[in-house]
């Protein structure tokens, strides 16, 4: 029997990481969804997985910033699939408030999310995907990197900016089994927009060639085409998914 290929997105509960579970899930993959904090919509996402996509698919709770949380999170996966095959780094945070009221503490949170986070979990993949000699790993960014940022999220910014760098450096470190790319995506309707005024984002739609806030759909369909074999030649990229922005 034919064994799913698996795939670990961190961050998955909801938002772009629920979309990419949920797309590689309707293809064929068995999905691990790590999370960190929202424990049922983690569980009820597995359920309705395994339920209308018959893969196989687990919940693993941990900490992408803590070292520990990660090799035990990833010593649970292989244990249950025996290998990972895809690795989609999503988890993220932001904090956005005025340059003045940023501290060290919060700048150091974002970067272990958002930075260290991928760097570890990509620290104990990797082995299990060169030992397969096969892998897919996404960083997902921001296209704030390349259009333009903001200093009330400077600390993001410069998060995913790091992610870019990092991509390119992997993208050679696993050559050639292991291919490694970014996601950076513009307007994104999830959370994170959850406190900008309606009227803020309708004004920042029309600067946008398709005239729309995008969708986690939109930017889970781009992953699955990056971790598929029609995608195999592209390596060490970095894909803005933003609608074309101005």
């Amino acid at each position: 029997m034919k064994q799913n290929k698996s795939a670990l997105i961190t961050g998955a509960s909801r938002g772009i990481g629920r979309a990419v579970a949920l797309e590689l899930a309707s293809r064929g993959y068995d999905i691990i969804i790590n999370f960190l904090t929202n424990k049922k919509l983690a569980e009820d996402l597995c359920q309705y997985i395994k339920s209308n996509f018959k893969v196989r698919a687990i919940t693993l709770c941990a900490n992408v910033g803590v070292e520990s949380d990660v090799k035990e999170m990833i010593d649970e996966a292989v244990k249950e699939f025996g290998r990972i095959d895809v690795l989609v780094n999503n988890a993220g945070i932001q904090s956005l408030e005025p340059f003045a009221d940023k501290t060290v503490d919060k700048i150091e949170k974002t970067f272990n999310v958002n930075f260290i986070g991928p760097y570890l979990v990509t620290k104990y993949t990797a082995p299990i995907m060169l030992k397969n000699k096969y892998g897919k790993i996404i960083n997902i960014s921001s296209n704030d990197v390349y259009k333009g940022c903001s200093s009330d999220i400077f600390d993001y910014d410069a998060s995913k900016a790091s992610l870019s760098i990092f991509t390119r450096a992997m993208a050679e470190e696993f050559a050639p089994f292991i291919n490694v790319n970014t996601i950076s995506p513009g307007w994104i309707k999830t959370d994170m927009l959850n406190d900008l005024p309606k009227e803020f984002l309708e004004s920042e739609a029309q600067h946008i060639y398709k005239r729309r806030i995008g969708t986690p759909e939109d930017v889970a369909k781009l992953a699955a085409f990056l971790v598929s074999d029609d995608a195999e030649y592209i390596d060490g990229e970095n894909i803005i998914i933003d609608g074309g922005m101005e």
